[in-house]
């Protein structure tokens, strides 16, 4: 086993980042780390100004008409949350999907168990996508959003986001959708696909820091905060300012994580996310045609094409995935994610909710070299012939 770790758990957070992400992270901390927008002098204005040019880099980025309602948060499930408890209120009914995360799954359930709202979550096929149909057939008259995951992060399918945001429109439903699988990935156009509003994460394929993400919200949309504090404006005030972004941002923001999700935007935009897909989904195909070829190795959900990012849901019938994992780390250096991925629907859905299974996910330094040494492995562990 060679001592360099072969690294597949790229859908939970990229690793490597770019280096250059951590050398502009360390510099631009190291002379303008103080507080953004609190205070007068050069430097906090300078800090203030870095921030403003994140928010329109994100804003062109994801197809939105207003940077001012890009709203920073700690990851996706944050803004998920800011989004859900601050659009829905008592008497409220949400549609959702069974493809979703927890980070979606449990903000319901929690405003449901609490007596304020009711939901629905509609079914996914067999091959791991949403019908917009079935989203219309669900929404009702006092339905006030719905929220769908662009990206599964257990099967990597692509929903059908344009055509949900039409159903929606047509209802006068706003639309959410979590892109923590698919920003960075496919291309995201907020205001033509007419999405209300997107959660998205920094350390997936946008390739920043952990600890950073956003909100995007249409100028239409109304947002409730749900939490309160110091703004650096209005502070006269005892009431949370009402303007965008500070409206749902509350505290000194996390500068550095800012800087380095601003550093590995310009990377994913220099390199061509285009091209990074292509070379990405090229290695999944092949990788996926490999694993379809041994004994004892089941696949899920559809081949790779289009519609999915890159990432392979299997298992190796008569293992425990949790072995499988374990396997492969310890005895081939291979960094795998096993279990139910904080998704447990999909994986009732599948029939392996009582054990989870193994996914490989790949990314933006995964290596040809990489995936063959990954399916050598597999071949071995499901006791195929050697590759």
């Amino acid at each position: 086993m060679s001592d360099r770790v072969i690294y597949l758990d790229n859908a939970a957070t990229t690793f490597p980042k770019p280096g250059r992400v951590f050398d502009r992270m360390v510099e631009t901390y190291g002379r303008l780390g103080v507080s953004p927008g609190r205070g007068s002098y050069d430097l906090a204005v300078e800090a203030e100004h870095l921030v403003a040019e994140t928010r329109l880099k994100l804003a062109s980025f994801f197809g939105a008409p207003d940077p001012d309602r890009v709203v920073f948060a700690s990851n996706a499930t944050d803004a998920l949350n800011l989004a859900i408890q601050g659009m829905v209120g008592p008497g409220d009914h949400v549609v959702s999907t069974r493809l979703e995360h927890n980070s979606v799954l449990r903000p319901l359930f929690h405003l449901r168990e609490r007596g304020w709202i009711e939901y629905d979550l509609v079914p996914f096929d067999n091959q791991g996508f949403v019908d917009p149909q079935e989203i219309a057939s669900a929404i009702r008259l006092n339905t006030r959003l719905v929220a769908v995951t662009h990206a599964s992060n257990v099967l990597g399918t692509v929903q059908p986001v344009r055509e949900i945001a039409r159903v929606c429109s047509e209802r006068g439903v706003p639309l959410l959708i979590d892109t923590a699988q698919s920003a960075g990935q496919v291309p995201i156009d907020m205001g033509g696909w007419g999405v209300s509003a997107i959660a998205f994460t920094g350390h997936k394929s946008l390739l920043g820091p952990t600890g950073t993400g956003g909100l995007v919200c249409s100028p239409d949309l109304r947002i409730e905060p749900t939490r309160f504090g110091g703004t650096g404006v209005d502070s006269q005030n005892p009431r949370h300012t009402a303007t965008f972004p500070h409206r749902l941002e509350a505290g000194t923001l996390n500068l550095m994580g800012i800087i380095g999700l601003s550093a590995g935007l310009d990377y994913l935009l220099e390199q061509g996310l285009a091209t990074l897909r292509l070379q990405e989904m090229a290695l999944l195909k092949r990788f996926r045609e490999g694993l379809a070829s041994l004994p004892r190795v089941t696949l899920y959900g559809s081949p790779p094409g289009d519609s999915h990012v890159p990432l392979i849901l299997c298992n190796v019938q008569g293992l425990n995935p949790t072995d499988v994992g374990t396997i492969l780390d310890g005895d081939y250096g291979i960094a795998v994610r096993t279990g139910l991925h904080c998704a447990p629907l999909v994986h009732t859905d599948l029939g392996t909710i009582s054990t989870g299974a193994v996914r490989f996910s790949l990314g933006y330094s995964t290596t040809e070299e990489d995936i063959d040494a990954a399916l050598r492995a597999m071949a071995e562990i499901s006791g195929g012939l050697s590759l």
